[in-house]
């Protein structure tokens, strides 16, 4: 069994990775009903959130039915680290978790997300700061390293586990490497299999099939699965996971009737929680995968995306479903 602190994740858990505008509220709870059992907030700037910028307090909001949930942070400024870190126990996260490891230019620009991984002692000192600031536990998700030459994580993880940080998630891309490429999981099952640690390490990068995860828990070793764009528009990935896991077979993929109304539920959920506009613009870059694999789907997918009001939305999936009902999903 995993612990992230005193908290039980259970035998080899599959964690919601924190995605920029993917991970909300709403996204989490279909994520949580189909298996997820550990997930993460959106990520969120100290900066924003010492400025009271609206939203990234509104990142904050969690729910009872998300437990273990964790809220993401980042930065590099170690006054701004500490106060976002009172501000984010105050909302009640199960787990306080740093990013280390986004590869975007405007955030790495500031030295903040991968853009640490120059300065590691920096790194652990913000961690050392954080862990001794907080009573919550405190994890860290990052990459390999800033580029091919310049590997270190099997340091990295030994020096972070030994300033308290209580798990470490690791992203199998250099930040040079963005997300080109094949995630190499070779470098994160050495940090598992160094002798020195004994704080769960999860693995991050191309979990995008129940073979892959089961393939990161068997032949590299690690303690769980951070799922990020294999979930997106498709919450069933964690159940199909475990179902693979139990049985050694892939269980039946949804029905047309199950994606739309999680569709549906996914954008009234949205809706409710940030408003029409925004609630129907960030809940578009689900629909894809949500309906992926239809023939001829185009016209369908084009009003869902290109539509302002949710009340076209809503029609076009009553389209969809009325017109696809008896479609066959291929499963992997």
């Amino acid at each position: 069994m995993a612990k992230i602190g005193d908290i039980d994740v259970g035998d080899f858990p599959l964690l919601l990775a924190p995605m920029e505008d993917v991970s909300d509220p709403p996204f989490r709870a279909l994520c949580k009903e189909q298996g997820a059992d550990v997930v993460y907030t959106e990520f969120i700037s100290s900066e924003g959130l010492i400025r009271d910028a609206a939203k990234s307090v509104m990142k904050l909001d969690i729910y009872e039915k998300e437990r273990p949930v964790g809220i993401q942070i980042f930065g590099a400024i170690l006054e701004s680290m500490l106060r976002s870190v009172e501000i984010v126990e105050a909302s009640g996260p199960d787990i306080i978790d740093i990013n280390f490891g986004c590869p975007v230019k405007k955030v790495v620009s500031k030295g903040a997300g991968a853009g640490i991984l120059k300065d590691i002692d920096l790194m652990v000192s913000l961690t050392e700061a954080m862990v001794k600031h907080t009573k919550l536990p405190v994890t860290v998700k990052t990459r390999l390293g800033w580029d091919h030459d310049s590997i270190r994580i099997v340091e990295v993880a030994e020096r972070l586990q030994d300033v308290g940080c209580k798990a470490i998630s690791i992203h199998g891309r250099t930040r040079a490497q963005l997300y080109k490429g094949d995630a190499d999981w070779a470098p994160i099952s050495e940090v598992k299999n160094n002798s020195r640690m004994h704080i769960p390490v999860f693995g991050n990068g191309d979990v995008d099939t129940p073979e892959k995860a089961m393939e990161m828990r068997d032949k590299y070793g690690l303690d769980g699965a951070m799922i990020g764009r294999a979930s997106i528009g498709y919450p069933w990935f964690f159940k199909e996971v475990k179902h693979y896991f139990k049985t050694g077979t892939h269980c039946a993929p949804p029905t047309m009737t199950e994606r739309v109304e999680a569709a549906r539920r996914h954008l009234q959920m949205s809706i409710d929680w940030k408003g029409e506009k925004l609630g129907v613009f960030e809940t578009r870059r689900h629909y894809t995968n949500y309906f992926k694999g239809i023939p001829n789907f185009k016209e369908h997918r084009m009003k869902m995306v290109t539509s302002d009001d949710s009340g076209s939305v809503f029609a076009a999936f009553d389209e969809v479903l009325e017109k696809f009902e008896d479609f066959q999903f291929a499963a992997y």
